[in-house]
């Protein structure tokens, strides 16, 4: 199937718009053709060279669609059908057999090197390899394959160019908050990072009835917008000074759960050091291989608070995002406030707007 995509040809360049050939679905895959897909931190990672993907490669991983062919031993969907595509995962390890696929031992293999797990590609350039399945689906892509395991089936009624950041960005965020760090109704909430993973988790703070919701970031205009998707509170952290204004906002207690929506190490020390008794805290960024963190253990061990690396909102992709649907259906996850639509011709910009902060969620829509 031939299939227009950007291209990722050299690292730290723009992305180029370009032809691929797409091979039909092995028997455990599902081609889908992409609507529409989110750009998300890690798709940078990719274009400058972080991740270890082998180039020229087609990255995007919050891809939504309908399903073109379905390989033979398919059976959840068929063709026809909406899809929310999520990352890979092996579904036999240790982790996947315990409902925790965002952990799975192949991970790396299935999501960011580029390749099904025995190592060959779906796509080619006039008999090149380019790399594929990457999260999952390479979804900046007008067709594109993934497993089984990777595609949600929603409704055919949905918005579904929309609805395609809810497998990666929307749905780490939110899930930090639900899953990750359970927060509960009338608890107290930092989030540090107000872009999209941070909206995300503020607006899922908000679901849940959190009573204090702490929106921490440096441009003034992202945290006027945090106020309208749920922060009761915000802090600028480049002019304000954040453990005053936390201990002013909370009467002294600290916070119950702070999530750290940003690649620094300096921030998730922060966001720790502003915890209560019993809390926790959550980093979902990917910081630089090595990177580490030091903690205060000693004053601080009488709070008994407790740290999680958070990958996809520990998310069972096949039971949570139907769920986030459902909450957008009613009006309480509302992430249509977030996106700003481009052109699939017009991605770099879109990448550019995400840097500059002129948009907090860009969605590229694909050709038709």
């Amino acid at each position: 199937m031939k299939s227009v995509a950007a291209i990722n040809r050299e690292h730290s360049k723009p992305l180029e718009i370009g032809e691929i050939d797409v091979d039909d679905p092995q028997p455990n895959e599902v081609m889908v053709k992409v609507v529409a897909s989110g750009i998300c931190h890690t798709d940078f990672l990719v274009r400058d060279g972080i991740y270890p993907t082998a180039l020229p490669a087609v990255a995007g991983h919050e891809g939504a669609g309908i399903v073109e062919k379905i390989g033979s031993n398919v059976t959840t969907v068929v063709p026809g059908d909406y899809v929310i595509m999520a990352p890979g995962s092996c579904g036999v390890c240790k982790t996947c057999r315990k409902g925790k696929p965002s952990y799975c031992v192949s991970f790396e293999t299935l999501n960011i090197n580029g390749m099904r797990l025995d190592g060959s590609v779906g796509f080619n350039e006039s008999g090149n390899p380019v790399s594929s399945h990457f999260y999952g689906q390479s979804s900046f892509s007008q067709y594109t394959l993934a497993n089984e395991r990777s595609v949600v089936k929603v409704a055919g009624d949905v918005p579904i160019e929309l609805l395609g950041p809810l497998g990666c960005g929307m749905e780490t965020g939110a899930g930090s908050i639900i899953n990750s760090l359970a927060v509960r109704a009338g608890e107290s909430v930092a989030v540090f990072g107000a872009g999209s993973v941070g909206s995300a988790a503020i607006m899922a703070a908000k679901l849940v009835g959190a009573n204090t919701i702490i929106a921490v970031d440096l441009s003034d205009q992202r945290l006027e917008f945090a106020q309208t998707i749920g922060a009761t509170h915000t802090i600028n952290s480049s002019h304000e000074d954040l453990f005053t204004r936390v201990t002013e906002i909370t009467g002294g207690e600290g916070v119950d759960a702070s999530l750290n929506s940003t690649a620094s190490g300096t921030v998730t020390r922060q966001a720790a050091d502003i915890l209560g008794a019993l809390g926790r805290v959550g980093t979902v960024a990917a910081p630089p291989s090595g990177a580490e963190v030091t903690f205060e253990v000693g004053d601080s061990l009488l709070k008994g608070w407790t740290f999680k690396n958070i990958v996809q909102g520990d998310s069972v992709y096949q039971s949570f995002i139907p769920e986030l649907v459902e909450h957008w259906r009613a009006g309480r996850f509302p992430i249509d406030k977030l996106v700003t639509y481009y052109e699939l011709t017009d991605i770099n910009r879109a990448f550019d707007d995400i840097e500059s902060g002129a948009t907090v969620k860009a969605i590229v829509r694909m050709p038709q």
